[in-house]
Protein backbone atom coordinates (compact mmCIF):
# COMPACT_ATOMS: atom_id res chain seq x y z
CA UNK A 1 0.00 0.00 0.00
CA UNK A 2 1.07 3.05 -1.37
CA UNK A 3 0.37 7.06 -1.22
CA UNK A 4 2.35 9.28 -3.70
CA UNK A 5 1.83 12.71 -4.06
CA UNK A 6 0.83 14.49 -6.93
CA UNK A 7 1.74 17.50 -8.81
CA UNK A 8 -1.42 19.06 -11.24
CA UNK A 9 0.16 20.33 -14.40
CA UNK A 10 -1.82 23.28 -14.72
CA UNK A 11 -4.89 21.99 -13.65
CA UNK A 12 -5.94 21.74 -10.15
CA UNK A 13 -9.10 24.06 -10.65
CA UNK A 14 -10.27 21.95 -12.58
CA UNK A 15 -11.11 19.24 -9.93
CA UNK A 16 -13.70 19.93 -7.38
CA UNK A 17 -15.55 18.68 -4.33
CA UNK A 18 -18.05 16.35 -6.15
CA UNK A 19 -16.81 15.31 -9.48
CA UNK A 20 -16.63 12.10 -10.29
CA UNK A 21 -14.20 9.44 -12.31
CA UNK A 22 -15.57 7.65 -14.63
CA UNK A 23 -13.51 3.96 -16.64
CA UNK A 24 -14.24 3.60 -19.70
CA UNK A 25 -12.40 1.36 -22.34
CA UNK A 26 -9.08 1.65 -20.25
CA UNK A 27 -8.86 5.29 -19.80
CA UNK A 28 -9.74 7.33 -16.55
CA UNK A 29 -12.27 10.28 -17.06
CA UNK A 30 -12.89 13.48 -14.60
CA UNK A 31 -16.42 14.70 -14.90
CA UNK A 32 -17.92 17.21 -13.09
CA UNK A 33 -15.32 19.98 -13.43
CA UNK A 34 -15.91 23.18 -11.45
CA UNK A 35 -17.84 25.70 -13.41
CA UNK A 36 -19.35 25.93 -16.74
CA UNK A 37 -16.87 24.40 -19.78
CA UNK A 38 -14.56 26.71 -21.96
CA UNK A 39 -14.60 26.81 -25.54
CA UNK A 40 -11.44 24.61 -26.04
CA UNK A 41 -12.77 21.68 -24.34
CA UNK A 42 -17.09 22.44 -24.83
CA UNK A 43 -17.95 18.74 -23.29
CA UNK A 44 -16.52 19.21 -19.90
CA UNK A 45 -14.68 15.57 -19.93
CA UNK A 46 -11.63 15.32 -19.54
CA UNK A 47 -9.25 12.33 -19.88
CA UNK A 48 -6.65 11.69 -16.46
CA UNK A 49 -3.12 10.69 -16.86
CA UNK A 50 -0.21 9.74 -13.88
CA UNK A 51 3.15 10.18 -15.11
CA UNK A 52 6.26 10.99 -13.12
CA UNK A 53 4.26 12.07 -10.02
CA UNK A 54 2.10 14.35 -12.31
CA UNK A 55 -1.49 14.69 -13.20
CA UNK A 56 -2.40 15.90 -16.42
CA UNK A 57 -5.65 16.32 -18.87
CA UNK A 58 -6.78 16.04 -21.47
CA UNK A 59 -10.44 17.22 -23.15
CA UNK A 60 -12.38 14.41 -24.71
CA UNK A 61 -14.99 14.83 -27.71
CA UNK A 62 -18.37 13.98 -28.15
CA UNK A 63 -19.94 12.18 -31.36
CA UNK A 64 -22.02 14.47 -33.43
CA UNK A 65 -25.35 12.47 -32.17
CA UNK A 66 -24.58 13.33 -28.66
CA UNK A 67 -26.90 14.86 -26.16
CA UNK A 68 -25.54 17.95 -24.16
CA UNK A 69 -24.09 16.92 -20.43
CA UNK A 70 -23.76 19.70 -18.35
CA UNK A 71 -21.27 19.35 -15.39
CA UNK A 72 -23.19 17.60 -12.29
CA UNK A 73 -21.78 17.78 -9.00
CA UNK A 74 -22.90 14.71 -6.72
CA UNK A 75 -24.91 13.13 -9.15
CA UNK A 76 -25.40 8.86 -8.90
CA UNK A 77 -23.43 7.17 -11.05
CA UNK A 78 -23.62 3.77 -12.27
CA UNK A 79 -20.99 1.57 -14.22
CA UNK A 80 -22.52 -1.55 -16.40
CA UNK A 81 -20.60 -3.74 -17.81
CA UNK A 82 -20.97 -5.48 -21.26
CA UNK A 83 -23.64 -7.81 -21.56
CA UNK A 84 -25.47 -9.43 -24.55
CA UNK A 85 -23.48 -7.24 -27.11
CA UNK A 86 -24.31 -3.79 -25.54
CA UNK A 87 -20.84 -1.94 -24.64
CA UNK A 88 -19.47 -0.84 -21.07
CA UNK A 89 -21.33 2.56 -20.51
CA UNK A 90 -22.17 4.61 -17.27
CA UNK A 91 -25.35 5.66 -15.91
CA UNK A 92 -25.36 9.31 -14.88
CA UNK A 93 -28.61 10.38 -12.57
CA UNK A 94 -29.56 13.98 -10.87
CA UNK A 95 -26.34 16.05 -9.59
CA UNK A 96 -26.13 20.15 -9.25
CA UNK A 97 -24.82 22.67 -12.32
CA UNK A 98 -22.78 25.22 -11.58
CA UNK A 99 -25.83 27.46 -10.85
CA UNK A 100 -27.01 25.06 -8.26
CA UNK A 101 -29.59 23.81 -10.44
CA UNK A 102 -30.67 20.52 -9.09
CA UNK A 103 -31.10 17.95 -12.65
CA UNK A 104 -33.09 15.06 -12.53
CA UNK A 105 -32.02 13.96 -15.90
CA UNK A 106 -30.69 10.33 -16.50
CA UNK A 107 -27.71 10.22 -18.80
CA UNK A 108 -25.89 6.91 -20.81
CA UNK A 109 -22.27 7.71 -21.40
CA UNK A 110 -20.99 5.10 -23.75
CA UNK A 111 -17.84 5.10 -26.20
CA UNK A 112 -17.79 6.06 -29.75
CA UNK A 113 -14.95 5.50 -31.77
CA UNK A 114 -11.15 5.88 -31.40
CA UNK A 115 -9.01 7.98 -33.90
CA UNK A 116 -6.37 7.04 -35.90
CA UNK A 117 -3.82 8.40 -32.45
CA UNK A 118 -6.24 6.47 -30.04
CA UNK A 119 -8.44 9.64 -29.28
CA UNK A 120 -11.19 8.52 -27.24
CA UNK A 121 -14.48 9.80 -28.51
CA UNK A 122 -17.53 9.40 -26.40
CA UNK A 123 -21.40 9.33 -27.17
CA UNK A 124 -24.13 10.67 -24.75
CA UNK A 125 -27.50 9.88 -24.93
CA UNK A 126 -30.05 11.03 -22.64
CA UNK A 127 -32.64 8.38 -21.45
CA UNK A 128 -36.76 9.19 -21.04
CA UNK A 129 -38.50 7.44 -18.03
CA UNK A 130 -42.54 7.00 -18.04
CA UNK A 131 -44.03 6.34 -14.68
CA UNK A 132 -43.00 7.66 -11.15
CA UNK A 133 -40.24 8.72 -12.21
CA UNK A 134 -37.77 10.14 -9.49
CA UNK A 135 -36.91 13.93 -9.43
CA UNK A 136 -34.05 15.77 -9.14
CA UNK A 137 -31.55 14.99 -6.38
CA UNK A 138 -28.10 14.73 -5.55
CA UNK A 139 -25.97 12.70 -3.27
CA UNK A 140 -28.14 9.31 -3.96
CA UNK A 141 -26.69 6.02 -5.31
CA UNK A 142 -27.52 4.22 -8.61
CA UNK A 143 -27.02 0.31 -8.84
CA UNK A 144 -27.76 -2.40 -11.29
CA UNK A 145 -29.09 -5.86 -10.50
CA UNK A 146 -29.96 -9.12 -12.28
CA UNK A 147 -32.89 -10.98 -11.92
CA UNK A 148 -34.55 -13.76 -13.97
CA UNK A 149 -32.70 -13.51 -16.81
CA UNK A 150 -33.73 -9.75 -16.93
CA UNK A 151 -31.69 -6.30 -15.41
CA UNK A 152 -33.12 -3.11 -13.56
CA UNK A 153 -31.91 0.08 -12.23
CA UNK A 154 -32.07 1.06 -8.28
CA UNK A 155 -32.14 4.13 -7.23
CA UNK A 156 -32.28 5.61 -3.46
CA UNK A 157 -31.84 8.21 -1.26
CA UNK A 158 -30.25 12.09 -2.25
CA UNK A 159 -31.48 15.43 -1.21
CA UNK A 160 -33.05 18.49 -3.07
CA UNK A 161 -34.70 21.25 -2.24
CA UNK A 162 -37.54 22.29 -0.45
CA UNK A 163 -40.68 21.50 -2.29
CA UNK A 164 -41.79 24.60 -4.53
CA UNK A 165 -45.00 25.02 -2.98
CA UNK A 166 -42.95 25.65 0.92
CA UNK A 167 -40.02 27.58 -0.51
CA UNK A 168 -39.74 31.02 1.35
CA UNK A 169 -37.31 33.82 0.21
CA UNK A 170 -35.22 32.99 3.49
CA UNK A 171 -35.58 28.99 2.79
CA UNK A 172 -35.15 28.99 -1.00
CA UNK A 173 -31.98 27.51 -0.90
CA UNK A 174 -32.33 25.04 1.70
CA UNK A 175 -31.86 21.50 1.17
CA UNK A 176 -33.95 18.34 2.23
CA UNK A 177 -33.92 14.75 2.65
CA UNK A 178 -35.82 13.30 -0.26
CA UNK A 179 -38.38 10.53 1.15
CA UNK A 180 -37.01 7.39 1.31
CA UNK A 181 -38.70 5.42 -1.90
CA UNK A 182 -36.57 3.25 -3.72
CA UNK A 183 -37.35 3.87 -7.44
CA UNK A 184 -37.03 0.72 -10.04
CA UNK A 185 -36.46 1.54 -14.04
CA UNK A 186 -35.67 -0.86 -17.05
CA UNK A 187 -33.47 1.01 -19.31
CA UNK A 188 -34.98 -1.26 -22.35
CA UNK A 189 -38.54 0.61 -21.94
CA UNK A 190 -37.72 3.68 -19.44
CA UNK A 191 -40.47 2.21 -16.86
CA UNK A 192 -39.85 3.76 -13.45
CA UNK A 193 -41.97 2.38 -10.61
CA UNK A 194 -41.60 3.93 -6.86
CA UNK A 195 -41.51 1.68 -4.01
CA UNK A 196 -42.08 2.36 0.07
CA UNK A 197 -40.58 -0.16 2.55
CA UNK A 198 -41.23 -0.30 6.36
CA UNK A 199 -37.63 -0.51 7.39
CA UNK A 200 -36.43 2.65 4.96
CA UNK A 201 -38.41 5.19 7.31
CA UNK A 202 -35.69 7.68 7.03
CA UNK A 203 -33.57 9.75 4.23
CA UNK A 204 -29.93 8.85 3.50
CA UNK A 205 -27.70 10.73 1.61
CA UNK A 206 -24.29 10.50 0.33
CA UNK A 207 -24.41 6.42 1.89
CA UNK A 208 -22.24 3.43 -0.13
CA UNK A 209 -24.36 1.30 -2.53
CA UNK A 210 -22.87 -2.38 -3.46
CA UNK A 211 -24.77 -4.87 -5.61
CA UNK A 212 -24.29 -8.62 -6.66
CA UNK A 213 -26.84 -10.34 -8.49
CA UNK A 214 -30.27 -9.21 -7.20
CA UNK A 215 -29.33 -7.79 -4.09
CA UNK A 216 -27.69 -4.32 -3.30
CA UNK A 217 -26.64 -3.29 0.04
CA UNK A 218 -26.70 0.26 1.05
CA UNK A 219 -24.00 1.02 3.78
CA UNK A 220 -23.97 4.35 6.16
CA UNK A 221 -25.10 7.55 4.90
CA UNK A 222 -26.21 11.19 6.49
CA UNK A 223 -29.31 11.73 7.80
CA UNK A 224 -29.32 15.23 7.18
CA UNK A 225 -33.01 15.32 9.46
CA UNK A 226 -31.52 14.27 12.61
CA UNK A 227 -28.06 15.05 11.30
CA UNK A 228 -26.44 11.26 12.09
CA UNK A 229 -24.70 8.99 10.73
CA UNK A 230 -25.48 5.80 12.26
CA UNK A 231 -24.18 2.46 11.39
CA UNK A 232 -26.29 1.70 9.05
CA UNK A 233 -26.43 -1.31 6.85
CA UNK A 234 -29.43 -2.70 4.76
CA UNK A 235 -29.82 -5.33 2.08
CA UNK A 236 -32.87 -4.95 -0.96
CA UNK A 237 -33.39 -8.10 -2.68
CA UNK A 238 -35.02 -7.62 -5.58
CA UNK A 239 -36.88 -9.99 -8.01
CA UNK A 240 -37.95 -8.50 -11.74
CA UNK A 241 -41.53 -11.02 -12.22
CA UNK A 242 -43.43 -10.82 -15.14
CA UNK A 243 -45.53 -8.29 -13.93
CA UNK A 244 -44.48 -5.78 -11.59
CA UNK A 245 -41.39 -6.59 -9.36
CA UNK A 246 -41.23 -7.85 -6.07
CA UNK A 247 -38.96 -5.55 -3.49
CA UNK A 248 -38.14 -5.98 0.54
CA UNK A 249 -35.45 -5.26 2.25
CA UNK A 250 -34.12 -6.33 5.58
CA UNK A 251 -31.92 -4.16 8.26
CA UNK A 252 -28.67 -5.68 8.94
CA UNK A 253 -26.49 -5.53 12.37
CA UNK A 254 -22.92 -5.22 11.23
CA UNK A 255 -23.23 -1.87 9.41
CA UNK A 256 -20.51 0.96 9.80
CA UNK A 257 -20.58 4.69 10.68
CA UNK A 258 -19.25 6.45 7.43
CA UNK A 259 -20.86 8.93 4.88
CA UNK A 260 -19.03 10.38 1.89
CA UNK A 261 -16.64 7.87 0.98
CA UNK A 262 -15.01 6.55 -2.07
CA UNK A 263 -15.01 2.85 -3.63
CA UNK A 264 -12.41 0.89 -5.29
CA UNK A 265 -13.15 -2.54 -6.87
CA UNK A 266 -9.90 -4.38 -6.16
CA UNK A 267 -9.91 -8.55 -6.38
CA UNK A 268 -11.15 -11.42 -8.84
CA UNK A 269 -14.86 -11.45 -7.24
CA UNK A 270 -17.03 -9.00 -5.34
CA UNK A 271 -14.70 -7.55 -3.55
CA UNK A 272 -13.85 -3.59 -2.59
CA UNK A 273 -12.09 -1.29 -0.69
CA UNK A 274 -13.91 2.03 1.26
CA UNK A 275 -11.61 4.72 2.41
CA UNK A 276 -11.97 8.16 2.84
CA UNK A 277 -15.52 9.77 4.13
CA UNK A 278 -16.66 11.19 7.41
CA UNK A 279 -17.75 9.26 10.54
CA UNK A 280 -19.02 12.71 12.40
CA UNK A 281 -19.12 16.08 11.41
CA UNK A 282 -15.92 17.22 11.82
CA UNK A 283 -14.22 13.78 11.74
CA UNK A 284 -12.50 12.47 9.34
CA UNK A 285 -12.63 8.49 8.61
CA UNK A 286 -9.35 7.31 8.30
CA UNK A 287 -9.76 4.05 8.37
CA UNK A 288 -9.68 1.20 4.74
CA UNK A 289 -12.15 -1.38 5.13
CA UNK A 290 -12.17 -4.81 3.19
CA UNK A 291 -15.86 -5.20 1.77
CA UNK A 292 -16.94 -8.47 -0.14
CA UNK A 293 -20.03 -10.01 -1.41
CA UNK A 294 -20.79 -13.28 -2.08
CA UNK A 295 -23.57 -16.24 -1.70
CA UNK A 296 -23.95 -15.59 2.02
CA UNK A 297 -23.87 -12.24 2.27
CA UNK A 298 -21.75 -9.07 3.00
CA UNK A 299 -18.43 -9.35 4.89
CA UNK A 300 -16.28 -6.64 6.70
CA UNK A 301 -12.70 -6.71 7.31
CA UNK A 302 -10.19 -3.93 8.33
CA UNK A 303 -7.74 -3.41 5.89
CA UNK A 304 -4.34 -1.69 6.88
CA UNK A 305 -4.90 2.59 5.67
CA UNK A 306 -1.58 4.03 4.29
CA UNK A 307 0.39 6.23 5.71
CA UNK A 308 -1.58 9.44 5.88
CA UNK A 309 0.68 12.59 5.39
CA UNK A 310 0.24 15.54 7.93
CA UNK A 311 -1.82 17.60 5.50
CA UNK A 312 -4.04 14.95 4.80
CA UNK A 313 -4.74 13.50 8.80
CA UNK A 314 -5.03 17.51 10.11
CA UNK A 315 -7.67 18.56 6.93
CA UNK A 316 -10.63 19.43 7.74
CA UNK A 317 -11.81 17.89 4.31
CA UNK A 318 -11.28 15.65 1.76
CA UNK A 319 -12.73 14.32 -1.45
CA UNK A 320 -11.54 12.02 -4.31
CA UNK A 321 -12.47 8.65 -6.41
CA UNK A 322 -11.57 5.46 -8.05
CA UNK A 323 -8.66 5.78 -10.06
CA UNK A 324 -9.29 2.35 -11.52
CA UNK A 325 -8.72 -1.17 -9.88
CA UNK A 326 -7.06 -0.74 -6.29
CA UNK A 327 -6.31 2.72 -6.68
CA UNK A 328 -8.10 5.80 -5.12
CA UNK A 329 -7.54 9.49 -6.08
CA UNK A 330 -7.73 11.67 -2.86
CA UNK A 331 -7.43 15.57 -2.47
CA UNK A 332 -7.02 17.59 0.28
CA UNK A 333 -7.42 22.01 0.72
CA UNK A 334 -4.33 23.85 1.25
CA UNK A 335 -6.07 25.50 3.89
CA UNK A 336 -5.10 29.30 2.53
CA UNK A 337 -1.28 28.64 2.44
CA UNK A 338 0.24 31.45 0.71
CA UNK A 339 3.23 30.06 -0.45
CA UNK A 340 0.88 26.98 -2.08
CA UNK A 341 -0.99 28.41 -5.79
CA UNK A 342 -3.14 25.51 -5.90
CA UNK A 343 -6.22 25.06 -4.01
CA UNK A 344 -5.86 20.91 -3.08
CA UNK A 345 -3.36 18.68 -2.42
CA UNK A 346 -3.26 15.17 -4.08
CA UNK A 347 -2.57 11.73 -3.46
CA UNK A 348 -2.38 8.97 -5.69
CA UNK A 349 -3.08 5.89 -2.96
CA UNK A 350 -2.46 2.18 -4.27
CA UNK A 351 -3.97 -0.84 -2.40
CA UNK A 352 -2.79 -3.35 -5.18
CA UNK A 353 -0.42 -6.40 -4.06
CA UNK A 354 1.19 -9.07 -6.08
CA UNK A 355 -1.50 -10.99 -8.17
CA UNK A 356 -4.58 -9.12 -7.73
CA UNK A 357 -5.96 -8.75 -11.26
CA UNK A 358 -9.19 -8.20 -12.86
CA UNK A 359 -12.21 -10.20 -12.20
CA UNK A 360 -16.08 -10.52 -12.91
CA UNK A 361 -18.18 -7.29 -13.93
CA UNK A 362 -20.09 -6.18 -10.51
CA UNK A 363 -21.91 -2.60 -10.12
CA UNK A 364 -20.42 0.05 -7.29
CA UNK A 365 -21.95 3.38 -6.72
CA UNK A 366 -21.33 5.96 -4.04
CA UNK A 367 -22.19 9.67 -4.23
CA UNK A 368 -18.49 11.47 -3.16
CA UNK A 369 -18.95 14.96 -2.34
CA UNK A 370 -16.17 16.73 0.06
CA UNK A 371 -17.85 16.93 3.19
CA UNK A 372 -21.27 16.81 4.80
CA UNK A 373 -21.01 20.84 5.77
CA UNK A 374 -21.14 21.73 2.01
CA UNK A 375 -24.64 20.78 1.27
CA UNK A 376 -25.40 23.98 0.33
CA UNK A 377 -21.92 24.36 -2.07
CA UNK A 378 -22.40 28.12 -3.23
CA UNK A 379 -22.49 28.75 -6.75
CA UNK A 380 -18.70 28.71 -8.31
CA UNK A 381 -16.95 30.75 -10.86
CA UNK A 382 -15.27 28.98 -14.08
CA UNK A 383 -11.63 29.27 -13.30
CA UNK A 384 -9.24 29.52 -16.21
CA UNK A 385 -8.05 25.41 -17.49
CA UNK A 386 -5.01 25.11 -18.23
CA UNK A 387 -3.59 22.09 -19.29
CA UNK A 388 -1.39 20.01 -21.68
CA UNK A 389 1.02 17.85 -22.94
CA UNK A 390 3.58 17.43 -25.12
CA UNK A 391 3.82 15.01 -28.15
CA UNK A 392 6.63 12.70 -26.70
CA UNK A 393 4.57 12.72 -23.44
CA UNK A 394 1.95 10.21 -24.43
CA UNK A 395 3.08 7.26 -27.12
CA UNK A 396 -0.50 7.14 -28.24
CA UNK A 397 -0.68 10.82 -29.55
CA UNK A 398 0.52 11.89 -33.05
CA UNK A 399 0.05 16.03 -32.31
CA UNK A 400 -0.78 18.78 -30.50
CA UNK A 401 -4.12 19.23 -32.25
CA UNK A 402 -5.53 18.46 -28.70
CA UNK A 403 -3.38 19.93 -26.13
CA UNK A 404 -5.26 22.86 -24.30
CA UNK A 405 -3.16 25.99 -24.83
CA UNK A 406 -3.59 29.05 -22.23
CA UNK A 407 -3.74 31.80 -25.03
CA UNK A 408 -6.93 30.23 -26.62
CA UNK A 409 -8.54 31.29 -23.72
CA UNK A 410 -9.74 34.93 -22.55
CA UNK A 411 -7.66 35.71 -19.20
CA UNK A 412 -10.68 35.81 -16.63
CA UNK A 413 -8.41 36.67 -13.81
CA UNK A 414 -7.71 40.16 -15.04
CA UNK A 415 -11.78 40.19 -15.47
CA UNK A 416 -11.76 41.94 -11.66
CA UNK A 417 -14.90 40.38 -10.37
CA UNK A 418 -13.11 39.14 -7.57
CA UNK A 419 -10.88 41.94 -6.49
CA UNK A 420 -11.54 43.27 -2.92
CA UNK A 421 -13.54 46.08 -3.78
CA UNK A 422 -13.57 47.76 -0.51
CA UNK A 423 -12.43 47.23 3.58
CA UNK A 424 -15.92 45.22 3.99
CA UNK A 425 -15.75 43.51 0.93
CA UNK A 426 -18.36 40.33 1.55
CA UNK A 427 -17.84 39.04 -2.37
CA UNK A 428 -15.23 35.60 -1.98
CA UNK A 429 -14.81 33.11 -5.25
CA UNK A 430 -14.78 30.20 -3.40
CA UNK A 431 -18.19 30.71 -0.93
CA UNK A 432 -20.30 33.44 -3.50
CA UNK A 433 -23.70 33.11 -3.88
CA UNK A 434 -26.04 34.53 -6.51
CA UNK A 435 -27.51 37.70 -4.59
CA UNK A 436 -29.00 39.52 -7.86
CA UNK A 437 -31.74 37.40 -10.06
CA UNK A 438 -29.42 38.98 -13.14
CA UNK A 439 -26.31 37.21 -12.29
CA UNK A 440 -25.41 34.06 -13.34
CA UNK A 441 -21.93 33.12 -12.42
CA UNK A 442 -20.34 36.29 -11.73
CA UNK A 443 -21.16 39.11 -8.71
CA UNK A 444 -22.54 42.48 -10.54
CA UNK A 445 -20.14 45.27 -10.30
CA UNK A 446 -21.22 48.87 -10.50
CA UNK A 447 -18.46 51.50 -11.69
CA UNK A 448 -17.57 54.40 -9.41
CA UNK A 449 -16.76 57.63 -11.06
CA UNK A 450 -14.69 59.22 -7.94
CA UNK A 451 -11.19 60.74 -9.65
CA UNK A 452 -10.49 60.72 -12.84
CA UNK A 453 -9.87 56.70 -13.58
CA UNK A 454 -12.66 56.05 -11.16
CA UNK A 455 -12.52 51.87 -9.88
CA UNK A 456 -15.46 48.88 -9.82
CA UNK A 457 -16.88 47.56 -7.06
CA UNK A 458 -19.44 44.97 -6.27
CA UNK A 459 -23.47 46.31 -5.98
CA UNK A 460 -23.91 43.36 -2.91
CA UNK A 461 -21.33 44.88 -1.09
CA UNK A 462 -22.67 48.64 -1.50
CA UNK A 463 -26.03 47.39 0.04
CA UNK A 464 -27.56 48.29 -3.83
CA UNK A 465 -31.19 46.90 -4.01
CA UNK A 466 -32.09 45.01 -7.38
CA UNK A 467 -34.24 47.79 -8.40
CA UNK A 468 -31.68 50.57 -7.96
CA UNK A 469 -29.01 48.89 -9.43
CA UNK A 470 -30.99 48.41 -13.04
CA UNK A 471 -31.97 51.84 -12.05
CA UNK A 472 -28.24 53.36 -12.14
CA UNK A 473 -27.20 51.05 -14.80
CA UNK A 474 -29.87 52.20 -17.38
CA UNK A 475 -29.23 56.03 -16.79
CA UNK A 476 -26.40 58.17 -16.86
CA UNK A 477 -25.73 59.60 -14.00
CA UNK A 478 -22.44 59.43 -11.81
CA UNK A 479 -22.31 57.11 -8.74
CA UNK A 480 -20.23 57.28 -6.24
CA UNK A 481 -19.62 53.97 -3.77
CA UNK A 482 -20.08 54.05 0.55
CA UNK A 483 -16.15 55.17 0.69
CA UNK A 484 -16.21 57.84 -2.16
CA UNK A 485 -19.87 59.28 -0.49
CA UNK A 486 -22.53 57.17 -1.55
CA UNK A 487 -25.80 57.84 -2.87
CA UNK A 488 -26.29 61.45 -0.89
CA UNK A 489 -23.06 62.63 -2.88
CA UNK A 490 -24.72 61.39 -6.38
CA UNK A 491 -28.29 63.28 -5.27
CA UNK A 492 -25.73 66.63 -5.16
CA UNK A 493 -24.11 65.84 -8.31
CA UNK A 494 -26.12 68.01 -10.86
CA UNK A 495 -27.11 66.96 -14.00
CA UNK A 496 -25.15 67.79 -17.06
CA UNK A 497 -26.45 70.69 -18.99
CA UNK A 498 -26.76 69.56 -22.60
CA UNK A 499 -26.75 72.42 -25.09
CA UNK A 500 -28.60 72.48 -27.66
CA UNK A 501 -27.49 72.25 -31.17
CA UNK A 502 -27.85 74.66 -33.49
CA UNK A 503 -29.35 74.22 -36.13
CA UNK A 504 -28.66 75.95 -39.71
CA UNK A 505 -30.89 75.24 -42.59
CA UNK A 506 -28.84 74.10 -45.46
CA UNK A 507 -28.88 75.97 -48.61
CA UNK A 508 -30.64 74.59 -51.65
CA UNK A 509 -28.64 74.27 -54.49
CA UNK A 510 -29.91 76.19 -57.72
CA UNK A 511 -32.87 77.31 -56.45
CA UNK A 512 -34.51 79.87 -58.65
CA UNK A 513 -35.95 82.88 -57.64
CA UNK A 514 -38.94 84.91 -59.11
CA UNK A 515 -38.17 87.53 -61.45
CA UNK A 516 -38.44 91.08 -60.60
CA UNK A 517 -39.69 93.74 -62.30
CA UNK A 518 -37.96 97.36 -62.13
CA UNK A 519 -40.96 100.39 -62.10
CA UNK A 520 -39.68 103.96 -62.09
CA UNK A 521 -41.42 106.39 -59.00
CA UNK A 522 -43.69 108.06 -61.71
CA UNK A 523 -44.72 105.21 -63.48
CA UNK A 524 -45.91 103.56 -60.22
CA UNK A 525 -47.81 106.98 -59.48
CA UNK A 526 -49.58 106.85 -62.57
CA UNK A 527 -50.52 103.18 -62.16
CA UNK A 528 -52.07 104.19 -58.91
CA UNK A 529 -54.54 106.70 -60.38
CA UNK A 530 -55.60 104.42 -62.72
CA UNK A 531 -56.64 101.87 -60.76
CA UNK A 532 -58.25 104.15 -58.49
Amino acid sequence: MTLQPLTPVNCAGLLQPGCSLLQLDGELLLFGQKGWPKRTCPTGVFGIRFKNGQIKLRPISFSNDSTYLPPLRCPAVCRLDPYDGLPESYLIHGGRTPNNEISSSLYLLTMDSRGSNRKLTVCCKEQELVGEVPGGRYGHSLSMVQSRGKTACVLFGGRSYIPAGERTTESWNSVVDCPPQVFLFDLEFGCSSAHTLPELSEGLSFHVALAREDCVYFIGGHSFASDSRPPRLFRLHVELLQGSPLVSCETLDTGISISSAIITRTGPTHTYIISGGYKADSQKRTECTTVSLDERGIHFEALESPTWTPDIVHSRTWFGGSAGDGNILLAVPTEGRVSQTDMHYFYLASFQTEGDGKGEGGTQGCSQESTDYEDSTPLEDSEELYFGREPHELEDSSGEEDTYNEEDEEDESQAGYWIKCCLGCQVDPNTWEPYYSTELYRPAMIFCSRGEEGHWVHAQCMELSETLLVTLSQGCKKYFCQDHGGLPLQEMTPTRQVMPLKRTPMKVKDKKTPPTIQISPTKKSFLRRLFN
